[in-house]
């Protein structure tokens, strides 16, 4: 299934990572691991946010994608499901 995890960074936690270079280290983890569909950073409730689109194979999946935001950047984390345009094409050809 497609999500989008949404990630909002705690900033005195980031400023850490970035200077110690761990934040780089875990989002090309993240990004190897994930090879989202796409990608998106930027500022959101005045924090460094990052929106990234990928398959969700199982949920079972969810703590040990979600931890490392959790762990080493204090983050806010959620999963939505989202659709493409042609999953929303299929969707609407199957309500009749």
């Amino acid at each position: 299934m497609r999500v989008l995890l949404k990630a909002i960074y705690d900033t005195e936690k980031t400023n850490d990572a970035i200077r110690d270079g761990s934040m780089q280290k875990t989002m090309q983890a993240t990004m190897e691991a994930l090879r989202p569909e796409a990608a998106y950073f930027t500022a959101e409730e005045g924090c460094r946010t990052a929106f990234i689109f990928f398959d969700l194979a199982d949920p079972s999946q969810m703590p040990k994608i979600a931890e490392p935001f959790f762990m080493d950047f204090g983050a806010k984390v959620s999963f939505v499901p989202v659709m493409n345009g042609e999953d929303l094409e299929k969707g609407l050809a199957a309500l009749g």
